[in-house]
């Protein structure tokens, strides 16, 4: 086997990941130093450290982090199996309005089935949403950005009407508020990263659920046939079409999928106990194009974006605490996009490392001893 500057194709996706997001930490301290030079590196500072100053505030990380993982597995998956799904952000939406529509409304199930339900209702929500697209690219052929793009603004100004005409609470101009015994639970999580704060953090349950589904998700593409054939039909679909694999089914199953993990998404962020609401106003959830970036970060492998999600969660809030340092928040965001435009060019990243390594020279094959000149060659005609 010829042997490269890299061990293997897992250490290359680290490396490029890795300068994609020092790059962004890069950029984003020479704005801070433009900005206000005397406070740019304490500033700079509480982005690197915050999440680890106290057991609360990296509870606080993995809370944040439990929507963007699942968001993010549901951009990974549909790319897996050739397909973008930017529609992230509208199956985000519905899944929470069913989510917290069942928590508000279904007080005649018990909490723990309640709760289930709002699970099960949210995937089947986002699900349905997805397959909008995903039924106009099997049949009309038409690209998915396209149509993800017009079902999330549908999905918002929907959800909005559904919102005022079922669960809306005049007072907050958003839903009403689930129900305690209607939320995720705690399991201990927010007491065992309390630490020495007064209160504890708001990590529950749900970062469980992510984490269980990104594992559950790469069993699915690594471990089935389910999963080759989906992602046969990403890699070429006339191949797979060719091979006796229904593509347009798959296609169809494969924006389900993803849009159920992003509403999922939707209903761990509403029905976390911290007091969310959802707000109507004509604005898309941040958390469906978060998932690109995380999605991107972790180059598309569920493992990988668990731990993508939790480094985007943990810059964002590290971020937010440059407030005390006299930065106005359009900087903060300013820093936090330059890091996630960053980690969008970490497949570029990957290729120029991938192209070093095809053109470093490869050692010369070690030289044997061979056999004597003429000794185990057949002696001329004449001498026979």
């Amino acid at each position: 086997m010829k042997k490269r500057r890299f061990s293997g194709e897992s250490g290359l996706s680290v490396l490029s990941s890795g300068v994609a997001v020092i790059a962004g930490l890069v950029v984003g301290l020479i704005i801070l130093l433009i900005t206000d030079a005397s406070q740019a590196f304490p500033a700079f500072r509480s982005i690197l450290t915050f999440g680890l100053q106290s057991s609360r505030n990296f509870g606080e990380v993995l809370f944040f982090a439990t929507p963007i993982i699942l968001t993010g597995l549901s951009v990974g998956f549909a790319y897996k199996t050739g397909l973008f799904n930017i529609g992230a952000s509208g199956q985000f939406t519905f899944g929470a309005y069913v989510a917290i529509y069942i928590g508000v409304e279904a007080t005649f199930l018990p909490p723990a089935i309640r709760i289930i339900a709002s699970l099960l209702g949210a995937m089947l929500a986002g699900a349905l949403w997805a397959a909008i697209p995903g039924l106009l690219k099997a049949y009309r052929n038409v690209h998915e950005v396209i149509s993800c793009i017009m079902t999330n603004w549908i999905g918002i100004f929907l959800v909005n009407w559904l919102i005022l005409n079922t669960i809306f609470d005049a007072m907050r101009n958003s839903t009403r508020h689930v129900p305690v015994d209607a939320n995720m639970p705690g399991w201990g999580l927010g007491a065992f990263f309390q630490g020495d704060a007064l209160r504890p953090s708001s990590v529950n349950s749900g970062i469980i659920v992510a984490i269980v589904a990104a594992i559950l998700v790469y069993i699915i593409l690594e471990k089935t046939k389910f999963g080759y054939e989906l992602k046969a039909c990403g890699f070429n679909q006339n191949a797979a079409k060719y091979a006796g694999i229904n593509e347009k089914r798959n296609i169809i199953f494969s924006m389900m999928i993803s849009g159920a993990l992003a509403g999922l998404a939707g209903a761990l962020h509403f029905l976390s106990g911290a007091g969310i609401t959802m707000n109507v106003a004509n604005v898309l959830a941040p958390q469906g194009f978060t998932g690109i970036s995380v999605a991107l970060l972790g180059l598309n492998n569920p493992i990988g974006i668990i731990f993508a999600g939790i480094l985007i969660a943990y810059l964002h809030l590290g971020g937010f605490q440059m407030q005390l340092f006299g930065f106005v928040p359009e900087i903060i965001e300013i820093v936090i996009a330059v890091i996630i435009y960053f980690c969008a060019f970490v497949l570029l990243i990957k290729l120029f490392f991938a192209n070093r390594a095809k053109r470093a020279p490869l050692p010369d094959p070690p030289v044997s001893a061979g056999p004597p000149p003429g000794e185990g060659m057949d002696p001329p005609p004449d001498e026979r």
